[in-house]
This record gives C-alpha cells, sequence and structure tokens, in this order.
C-alpha cells in the first residue's frame, strides 16, 4: 500500500541536488524499510535476472551485479510502494509523480575488489530529464576510503561515452562511435574536479542524477560490501536515444511483454515521452 503523508525536505538539499546533481540523506529510511529493502536484494541474488553478471577484476575478489531483472518488477515496486523513497525523490524535484524504473544490485566479497572506474549511467539508459534519481544504499557502513565518489554539477553535461569496465583500461569506451565524447581521466587528474563523498551507514541514502559522473567504491582485504541501487523517474522524462539503441524490429521481438519495460523504451523515437504500463506508478 502506498504512503499518503509527503515527505518535507531541507529546500537546501533540493538546491543542492538541482545543482550539484547530488545529496547525502543521512538516516532516512526506517528499520522496516531497511528490512524490506535487505529482503529484496536477497531475493535479487537468489533469482539472478538476465543482466546478472560477474564484472571483470584483477583483483581476487568478487564483483557482481545484477539490473533490470523483469521477474523483479513486482516485488520492487511493493518495496517501493511502501517506503520513504519516492517521496523524497518527489520533494527534490518539487513534483507529485513518481514512477519506479528499475533495482540494481551490487555484491563485492571474498576478497579486495578493484575500484569502480568513473562513469555516468545515463549513456547505458534511453532516457533523459530532471526529474530522474537514483537511490544508493550500502547494508554495511561505508568507511571514508571506500565511499562512492561524485563529480559536483557533472549532471548538466556533457554526457560521455561509457565505460566498458574493462580491467586494464578504465576509460575504454562502451561506443567508440564517436557520437558521445570519451570519459576524462578523472583519476589521473583529481585535483581538477570538484569531488564529493560520504561515508555512510544503514539507512542512509545517497541520492544523485544519473548523469552525475560517479566512480570509486573499491573494497579492500576482508571487506564486503552489498548495495542496491533504485531508479525513478518523473513527469519530464521522455526517451534519449543512445548510440546502439535496438530497431523498431529488433525490439518488437525482445521486447514483449515479458520483457523489461526498459527494453521498450530503446526502440521509441527521441522525445517520446518515457512510458510504458509496466512501470509501476508509485505516487500518487
Amino acid at each position: 500500500m502506498a504512503r499518503s503523508t509527503a515527505l518535507s525536505i531541507d529546500p537546501v538539499l533540493v538546491t543542492r541536488y538541482r545543482e550539484d546533481g547530488v545529496v547525502h540523506l543521512p538516516g532516512v529510511l526506517s528499520p522496516q524499510t531497511l528490512e524490506r529493502a535487505q529482503e529484496a536484494y536477497h531475493w535479487s541474488l537468489a533469482n539472478p535476472g538476465p543482466g546478472a553478471a560477474r564484472l571483470p577484476d584483477r583483483n581476487p575478489g568478487t564483483f557482481y551485479q545484477d539490473l533490470a531483472n523483469p521477474a523483479a518488477l513486482t516485488r520492487y515496486a511493493a518495496l517501493t510502494r511502501a517506503c520513504e523513497l519516492p517521496d523524497l525523490v518527489a520533494a527534490l524535484w518539487g513534483e507529485s509523480q513518481v514512477w519506479f524504473m528499475y533495482e540494481q544490485v551490487f555484491a563485492k566479497s571474498g576478497a579486495a575488489t578493484r575500484r569502480t572506474p568513473w562513469h555516468q549511467d545515463a549513456p547505458y539508459l534511453p532516457v533523459r530529464g530532471d526529474h530522474l534519481s537514483v537511490a544508493w544504499l550500502s547494508f554495511e557502513p561505508v568507511a571514508a576510503p571506500e565511499a562512492l565518489e561524485f563529480i559536483r554539477g557533472s549532471h548538466r553535461g556533457p554526457i560521455y561515452d561509457g565505460s566498458r569496465f574493462d580491467p586494464d583500461d578504465d576509460a575504454a569506451p562502451l561506443y567508440g562511435d564517436g557520437s558521445l565524447p570519451p570519459l576524462p581521466d578523472i583519476e589521473a587528474q583529481r585535483e581538477r574536479w570538484p569531488i564529493v563523498s560520504w561515508a555512510t551507514e544503514p539507512g542512509d541514502v545517497v541520492m544523485f542524477h544519473p548523469a552525475a559522473l560517479h566512480g570509486g567504491a573499491a573494497t579492500s582485504e576482508n571487506r564486503s560490501r552489498h548495495t542496491l541501487s533504485l531508479r525513478f523517474f518523473g513527469p519530464d522524462a521522455v526517451v534519449a536515444a543512445r548510440p546502439g539503441s535496438q530497431s523498431a524490429e529488433r525490439a518488437a521481438s525482445s521486447g514483449g511483454a515479458d520483457a523489461h519495460p526498459l527494453t521498450r523504451m530503446r526502440a521509441l523515437a527521441d522525445g517520446t515521452p518515457f512510458r510504458d504500463d509496466a512501470f509501476p506508478r508509485l505516487r500518487p
């Protein structure tokens, strides 16, 4: 059942989110929400979808992710309808309408794992707009040296080519066709960039726009981290044509009723309203 009480949020945070593209919201999740989020996360680990994979890593640890599992939509719709997150993103946007887009789970365990390369989520996604948010939450405390890092204001552009997550070259391009500018080597020139990060505790949320440059969050020996990201969109979200978008014919064959609605969005024309009946509407 959806929560009906809208949350108020400090106007300073609203301004910071609009200008920086990222805010830290400490202690905003109730113990009940955190417990339900962990249950959904462990369900995802036990029921991998078509996007599940171990990311290549030269370190001995395991870096696992899964995302946009069509079988998970109902489960995460129930979680997000009944928790604080849609109210938080609605308050940050100044809008009342919120839809759930998809989930992404990460597990780093076993031993030291690689640093997550600097990247934006936007080049991987067929969507653009101001009313977009990623809620990042970890089920363990994350110390400052292992925190996710962001470039303030980078959500305002440009949109760079994605990282292929090549263990030998963090900036190896996802597309490489010249349609998007190559990722800058941020790690080699850290002093030139307005980097921000926060140590977090369970119950905290880092909320960011998917066009914000972010990276980091390696894990050290004898440390594990289990992280859930939940993605939301609002009224001004429209389809963004990306390199490698599916043709209408291919999407028709792979984007049927059993596919994730994100798949069907890739076949639509640039600027089309980002809508599909299968995306769960959370608010109102």
